[in-house]
């Protein structure tokens, strides 16, 4: 007779596994690097410094490092590891013999990671938050979840392919706006009357160069030092806008592929370091060998072009064959950590944090508005692109110590115990 009762079916803190969560620990620390400019600057300044932030010196120093490194890897991991998550919870919830209830469960949890991302999109005011889209994609995942390895990476592999092709797309476009808009110069050099596909692309350029202006940048940078309701309301159009535009857009080949590869990896062995050390050197020097080469061609292409709008766009046609394999070797440098018998305290400390990856990413939104925004210090768009850098080793020292001593004393982190509780429909405890 199958066993429903959610107190049976409440996976235990022993079932958690320690290379996942030093792991969390790493890549929740590490995603603050990239969020931190969004946080700071804004979309512009997120990925051209030349907007704000900073193109010169340390701040270009930095733009480089996280560029070469961390863009579009940490999110990358971070994708991996909620699939991994998501399909441990559900796998040992149906060896358990939940049945039906399971998916009851699952889905219930998604539901309410769905909700918990818009309230800390329009409510902790950071537009570029992921558990909605994380939500989204996790109820897909279901479907994928008794694959084998081999079949779960070609789907992966095939969903980025798609993204790539529409990205081909869309730069192909982009090399024909561009011409329009060199035409159209000419034409107005040459007192030409402009025609209406002409007239249209030169339009749409000026809205480009206007949103980039330093009037632009300071009328962005006074919105969100304003109070908090005020700022609120300036970003309910840019969520909305995301909220529509990624998950078909973006999401399918970026988020979900890597949910998938996480599963694969970890049917594999290779996400819970049991594999050799010659392993994971292996996969360091082959992740790193062909992703960072294909980083340093895009970020060299940006930097010649002077931060170009083409050069950009040309970029995301390479994006995932750089950011996959740099991941992955980030995957393997973690895994040996995990295996070698030293630094145990850091170890610890980061497993600590990886506990609590649901409260201390949101926590990230909550310093960040205190910070940025008028509804504390007001520093948005005054801190350079390396000042910033500052701000998230404080908050990295900050949770590297504190999530070890509330776990001393706590059994989760409060979101992840209202996650929880929410997912069963019953009150676990909470103190130890």
């Amino acid at each position: 007779m199958e066993q429903t009762n959610t107190t049976i079916l409440a996976l235990k803190l022993s079932d958690r596994i320690q290379s996942l969560d030093i792991m969390r620990g790493v890549v929740l620390l590490g995603i603050l690097l990239m969020n931190i400019n969004g946080m700071g600057l804004g979309e512009g300044g997120y990925s051209n410094p030349a907007i704000s932030g900073g193109a010169s010196g340390w701040d270009l120093y930095t733009w480089v490092t996280t560029e070469m490194l961390f863009e579009g890897t940490m999110r990358a991991l971070f994708s991996l590891l909620f699939g991994v998550g998501m399909f441990i919870f559900l796998d040992r919830l149906e060896k358990k013999g939940a049945g039906i209830e399971a998916a009851n469960i699952y889905f219930r949890r998604l539901t309410w990671l769905l909700v918990f991302g818009l309230i800390h999109s329009y409510l902790l005011l950071w537009s570029g938050e992921i558990l909605y889209n994380y939500a989204l994609m996790g109820f897909l995942v279901y479907s994928f979840r008794n694959q084998t390895p081999k079949k779960l990476l070609v789907f992966s592999a095939i969903l980025i392919s798609l993204g790539t092709l529409w990205s081909y797309s869309d730069y192909k476009n982009d090399v024909k706006f561009i011409e329009q808009v060199t035409e159209a110069q000419q034409y107005k050099l040459e007192g030409k009357e402009l025609t209406k596909e002409l007239k249209e692309a030169s339009e749409k350029w000026v809205k480009i160069e206007t949103e980039k202006s330093p009037a632009a940048i300071e009328e962005l940078n006074t919105n969100m030092r304003k109070g908090y309701f005020e700022v609120m309301l300036f970003l309910v159009p840019y969520n909305s806008h995301y909220n529509e535009l990624y998950p078909y857009r973006y999401d399918l080949w970026d988020v979900l592929s890597m949910m998938l590869i996480g599963i694969a990896l970890f049917k594999l062995k290779i996400l819970t370091a049991e594999k050799s050390y010659s392993f994971y050197g292996l996969m360091a020097l082959i992740g790193y060998g062909v992703g960072l080469v294909v980083n340093y061609y895009e970020t060299k292409l940006i930097l010649d072009s002077g931060f170009s709008f083409l050069s950009i766009s040309k970029t995301h046609l390479t994006y995932d064959i750089g950011r996959v394999p740099v991941a992955m070797g980030h995957v393997a440098l973690i895994m040996i950590l995990c295996k070698l018998p030293i630094l145990n305290w850091l170890k610890t400390s980061l497993a600590a944090v990886g506990k609590m990856a649901l409260t201390n990413y949101v926590m990230h939104s909550i310093f960040a508005m205190f910070i940025f925004t008028g509804t504390g210090f007001g520093l948005f768009g005054k801190l350079q692109r390396h000042e910033l850098i500052y701000v998230v080793f404080s908050i990295w020292i900050f949770q590297m110590i504190v999530s070890p001593i509330w776990l001393k004393y706590y059994q989760f982190g409060p979101l992840e115990w209202m996650w929880r509780n929410l997912s069963y429909q019953k009150i676990h405890p909470f103190k130890k």
